[in-house]
């Protein structure tokens, strides 16, 4: 691979006798990973269910490296959304990020999902997580993984950071900024990146990155951390941008990181920021920073979205006397045609750029109700009356993700949710043994 002049120049400054090392990782193979999904599935749980062979990510409790060559991006438990599949050095971020159950979290540049998806799973349901993209063609790819994921305490919105930081003045107990940046440590599994590579691209990602930590900061409750992240080297991005962000706001300080399985201290002063290197680690390449707010707290004025009424909410009543087990509470609220369940405290969203306000139910029509495939994403088996699982060996399994209509004599007429394995997979409605297929279209195996 020939790597620019000006980039050596700066791998051979940060890495000193260590560059030739660098240079050797180059040629050595790619990794891959995949990280559970523990809102449905432990770690080794999975271990134990799928037929590839894993091995576990040092710095992550969910995560695993799988062989080159293997598939799993085409199994039956992918669609199931019980594992996410990601860079392994990327898993640091969502892994180092000091959540707590309750928290209401942030994350900024959330697209395609693969932190978020971390963030949710380690929330475990509690609390309120925001996954913001501002683009909103990547923003589609996102709220497809939250949904996949079975993720019910979500908002997913596509605005920029000052829009956002006009909204939620001092919201956040934690914000994840997985910054824009020259994309150095992606390099070796992405060689084109090379390409791109020049020193205006540096100039103007770190234009980015200031202007996100700069609205970040007013969206933070005092107490509350900041994750930092960037995928590249270079430290005009990293040390630099944090530096200038420190100089800029006393109220901010490093938090140490762990420094084991091969991370390095940051460059200094900044020791207690963590480098993630290719020829130290069984991963790609990172840098991080965790900074945590001080000062006396300040008010938060966001307003709350209200609950619509009974009335309203009498279709999806009639499906759930019909179709699930215990009763459902919360906060509903109708968005166009959709009917959604909103976490606790979930902000009011009106003239927010958003794909989707909580748990989507489903769509209210005429007077009717019907579920859709996020509802049956963030289900559990035995929260619906009548269950179609099949085992990962029915053929029947391959069918469904293709969108046939399935013989299904075991199944009770009415709507019916479709699990592999106890996993749901979606939605079909079984009429005398026959199953008539409610998979979502765009997500269709193929």
């Amino acid at each position: 691979m020939e790597l620019p002049l000006a980039y050596i120049n700066e791998m051979k400054a940060l890495l000193g006798e260590e560059y030739e090392a660098y240079l050797v990782s180059f040629e050595e193979v790619r990794l891959y990973g995949l990280r559970a999904n523990t809102l449905k599935i432990s770690p080794a749980e999975l271990a134990e269910k799928v037929e590839f062979s894993l091995s576990p990510v040092p710095w992550c409790e969910s995560g695993f490296y799988y062989a080159e060559g293997e598939r799993p991006a085409k199994h039956p438990y992918y669609h199931a959304g019980l594992y996410y599949l990601q860079e392994p050095s990327a898993m640091t971020p969502g892994a180092m990020i000091p959540i707590e159950k309750g928290d209401f979290v942030l994350d900024i540049c959330a697209a395609p999902g693969g932190k978020t998806t971390q963030l949710a799973a380690r929330l475990g349901g509690t609390g309120l997580l925001i996954s913001n993209d501002i683009s909103a063609g990547r923003a589609k790819a996102l709220l497809k993984n939250v949904e996949i994921s079975g993720i019910t305490n979500a908002i997913v919105m596509s605005e920029p950071p000052k829009k956002l930081a006009e909204r939620f003045g001092g919201f956040f107990d934690k914000i994840l900024i997985d910054a824009p940046c020259s994309g150095e440590g992606m390099f070796r599994k992405e060689p084109d990146m090379v390409k791109s590579w020049n020193e205006e691209l540096l100039t103007f990602c770190r234009e980015q990155q200031a202007d996100i930590l700069e609205h970040c900061a007013s969206m933070l409750k005092t107490g509350g951390m900041i994750l930092y992240s960037t995928c590249t080297f270079a430290k005009m991005e990293n040390e630099d941008s944090i530096q200038t962000f420190l100089d800029n706001h006393p109220e901010f300080t490093l938090v140490p990181l762990e420094k084991n399985w091969g991370f390095v201290p940051g460059c200094e002063p900044l020791t207690e920021c963590v480098r993630l290197y290719p020829h130290k680690i069984k991963g790609e390449g990172h840098f991080l920073a965790l900074l945590q707010k001080t000062g006396e707290p300040t008010p938060c004025s966001t307003p709350t979205e209200a609950s619509i009424g009974e009335k309203e909410l009498e279709p999806f009543r009639q499906f759930a006397k019909e179709t699930l087990t215990g009763k459902w509470k919360g906060t509903f609220q109708i968005y166009g045609d959709s009917l959604c369940l909103l976490p606790e405290g979930a902000p009011a969203t009106k003239g927010l750029r958003v794909l989707r306000s909580g748990w989507q139910l489903g769509t209210l029509k005429k007077g009717r109700f019907e579920p859709s495939q996020a509802f049956a994403m963030g289900l559990k088996k035995e929260e619906v009356k009548n269950v179609l699982d099949m085992s990962l060996s029915d053929e029947r399994v391959i069918r469904y993700l293709k969108g046939e209509t399935l013989e299904a004599p075991e199944a009770k007429d009415g709507w019916t949710l479709v699990c592999v394995d106890g996993y749901p997979l979606g939605w079909g409605k079984t009429q005398k043994g026959r199953l008539k297929n409610k998979y979502a279209v765009g997500w269709k195996w193929e």
